[in-house]
């Protein structure tokens, strides 16, 4: 496995365009192999496995990353944002925090525990007490309630 981390790093750094990122993310790559190497059946294809695991978690960190500034309950207003600015930031803050109060609970926790306490799906299912593709069903279908009440506008509608 550790044969391949120069060239798994290069595809990293690829993904994540970043040097700093991509060593963190090799190292939870390697983590994250080393936990699943059991499941490896081609040890030939062991490069191309760590690459794909690679960049799963690199584009997990990304939108982790992207979704932070909607998702933070704890916003601090920056020095440089006007009042227009953080009012809207507010807003959608509000919006979000509604979507996510107004879903049934098993999908509430689900989304809760993957996307705000970014547990993994393996910890998060545990914690939920359900399997794992159980786990997934129900925080697809949380995302997607949460995206058709954004996207439906009935966030304005509650506010007004």
């Amino acid at each position: 496995m550790i044969e391949h981390k120069d060239a798994v790093y290069r595809q990293i750094a690829r993904t994540c365009g970043n040097y700093d990122d991509a060593q963190d993310v090799l190292v939870e790559t390697l983590l994250a192999a080393y936990r699943a190497l059991d499941q490896v059946r081609d040890p030939e294809a062991m490069r191309g496995w760590l690459a794909t695991i690679g960049r799963r978690i690199c584009r997990r960190m990304k939108q982790k990353e992207a979704l932070a500034p909607v998702l933070a309950l704890d916003h601090e207003p920056c020095v440089e944002s006007t009042a227009d600015e953080e009012l809207e930031r507010s807003r959608v803050h509000q919006c979000v925090g509604g979507a996510v109060r107004r879903l049934p609970e098993s999908y509430r926790q689900a989304y809760i525990l993957k996307d705000l306490q970014g547990l993994s799906l393996e910890e998060a299912a545990q914690q939920a007490g359900i399997t794992v593709q159980n786990f997934k069903s129900r925080l697809h279908r949380a995302r997607q309630k949460i995206r058709e009440e954004l996207d439906s506008g009935i966030c304005g509608e509650i506010e007004s």
